[in-house]
């Protein structure tokens, strides 16, 4: 009979093709009827890339997860996981505080991965930024330091006239630009005095060493360092290698460079430069 030849034939691992060439013509659905039930050899099944992921999938659900968290973690339709699970049991009802815990668990690895991308796109957004400014003219440096200085240097009160540039902070990069700005506005290295301001819990030595290295001037123009008293009961999170305090830095005889930076922020935010097309109107 045809269908015994045809499953001989097929169990002997052979191909629709070549049954069909050794039995002679016939419609693909006599070869069906003639086939039903035997499974084709393994050499003709083509490998299924969603078998590993439905594999996946059934373990997922045998743990217990519902469909939309099978979903979730393999990155498929969920409807998608109905057909692959839809022969397992259906898990028991999970009490209050594992539907926390595996809550939590979901979004600590959304946030794993999500971290990665959004550090990855800010940094490209810097490097960016970064680019389209380029390097700065002379003048761009004394807009800019003149700028920063009004925001985190020691200015005169209406009370109180005292024309002098001092200029604190604790970031590494804003003080190297400082002293390059100090270094365009015609003030000498050796017209500084600089002061460490640290906790006494930090490394005081080391981190004068690192400021002293960064300013560029000779030790004896370092004056004593100002130790903040060490409170117990307060969880600082400025720790670590990467702390090194606030550097003062003070420019001797600089009553007049003082001035200047008056002088060029009041250049740099005049009105009429900033003003529209409309009088009295801002962009």
């Amino acid at each position: 009979m045809l269908r015994d030849r045809a499953v001989e034939l097929r169990r002997a691992g052979k191909s629709r093709r070549e049954i069909k060439e050794i039995l002679g013509p016939m419609s693909n659905s006599t070869l069906d009827d003639a086939l039903r039930g035997v499974p084709p050899p393994d050499w003709t099944r083509r490998p299924n890339a969603k078998d590993e992921t439905r594999a996946a999938a059934r373990r997922l659900r045998a743990r217990g997860l519902d469909y939309e968290e099978i979903a979730g973690r393999l990155g498929v339709a969920k409807s998608s996981v109905s057909v692959w699970v839809r022969d397992m049991p259906v898990p028991p009802r999970l009490s209050y505080e594992e539907c926390r815990q595996r809550s939590a668990e979901g979004s600590q690895r959304y946030w794993a991965a999500e971290r990665r991308v959004r550090a990855e796109q800010r940094a490209s957004e810097r490097a960016a930024a970064a680019a389209g400014i380029g390097e700065l003219s002379d003048r761009e440096i004394l807009i800019a330091g003149a700028l920063a200085y009004w925001c985190e240097g020691s200015k005169n009160k209406p009370h109180r006239r005292d024309d002098r540039v001092v200029f604190i902070n604790s970031d590494p990069g804003l003080i190297a630009f400082f002293l390059k700005f100090l270094g365009t506005a015609g003030v000498a290295r050796s017209d500084l005095i600089l002061r460490l301001y640290i906790h006494e819990s930090a490394d005081v030595a080391t981190a004068q060493r690192f400021w002293l290295e960064l300013a560029g001037v000779e030790p004896g123009q370092f004056r004593r360092p100002v130790l903040k008293r060490h409170n117990p009961k307060t969880v600082r999170k400025n720790v670590g290698e990467t702390y090194h305090g606030c550097l003062r830095i003070d420019v001797r005889n600089s009553g007049k460079l003082y001035r200047k930076i008056e002088g060029w922020r009041a250049a740099a935010i005049k009105p009429s430069r900033l003003a529209g097309n409309q009088p009295g109107r801002y962009r």
